[in-house]
C-alpha cells in the first residue's frame, strides 16, 4: 500500500468527521454557544509556509535533474526551514486555541485533525533533513552524466528515487493542509 494511500485514509477520516458532526449538528454543538473561531493570523501563516515549503521543494527538484546540485541544496534548505516555522506556528496556535478541545464538534475536530497534520510535517521535514545530508558525497555531475561506478550510479539513482518520493508527498500534504485551512478557516 502506497503512503499517499494511508495519508488518504487517515485525512479521509478527519474529512469525514467534519461533514458529519457539521451537517448533524446536534443539539447546535457543532460551533457551541461559546464558540470563538480560531486565529486566522495562525492559519494564514502556516498554509502559506507550508505551500511555500512545496513550491520551492518542487522548483528546487528541477534544478537538480538539471545538475544543479547546489541550487537544489540552496532550496531545500529554505523548504525546509518553511515547514520547520509552520511545524513551530501550528504547535503555538495549538498552546493558544480560542476553544477547549471537545467543547463542541468543530474544536474536537480541530484539535484532533491539527495534530495528525503537524506530526505529518514533522516527518516530512525530517526526511527532507536527511535527503540534504544524503546528498552531500554525490557530485553534482552525477545527476546529469552516468556516474563511473555501479555503486556511485546506485548512489544516485536511489537518492533521486528518495527525492521524488518526498516532493510526491511534500506536495500532497500541501494540498491535504489547503483543503483543512478551508475547512477550519473559510467555511
Amino acid at each position: 500500500v502506497c503512503s499517499s494511500d494511508l495519508l488518504s485514509f487517515l485525512y479521509g477520516s478527519a474529512a469525514f468527521a467534519y461533514f458529519y458532526l457539521r451537517s448533524v449538528n446536534s443539539s447546535n454543538r457543532w460551533k457551541g454557544s461559546g464558540y470563538h473561531a480560531p486565529s486566522m493570523g495562525y492559519g494564514v501563516a502556516i498554509i502559506a509556509l507550508v505551500l511555500v515549503s512545496a513550491a520551492v521543494q518542487y522548483v528546487a527538484l528541477q534544478r537538480i535533474k538539471a545538475g544543479a546540485k547546489s541550487v537544489w541544496q540552496a532550496g531545500a534548505l529554505v523548504a525546509l526551514l518553511a515547514g520547520l516555522a509552520a511545524v513551530v506556528l501550528q504547535i503555538l496556535e495549538l498552546l493558544n486555541l480560542p476553544f477547549q478541545p471537545g467543547s463542541s464538534g468543530f474544536s474536537s475536530v480541530f484539535t484532533g485533525t491539527s495534530p495528525i497534520l503537524l506530526v505529518s510535517w514533522l516527518a516530512a521535514m525530517i526526511w527532507l533533513e536527511i535527503l540534504i545530508m544524503r546528498v552531500r558525497p554525490l557530485p553534482a555531475i552525477s545527476f546529469v552524466e552516468q556516474p563511473p561506478t555501479y555503486a556511485e550510479a546506485f548512489a544516485v539513482q536511489r537518492f533521486q528515487a528518495s527525492l521524488s518520493g518526498f516532493t510526491v508527498i511534500w506536495n500532497y500534504l500541501a494540498i491535504v493542509t489547503l483543503f483543512f485551512f478551508l475547512l477550519f478557516y473559510v467555511l
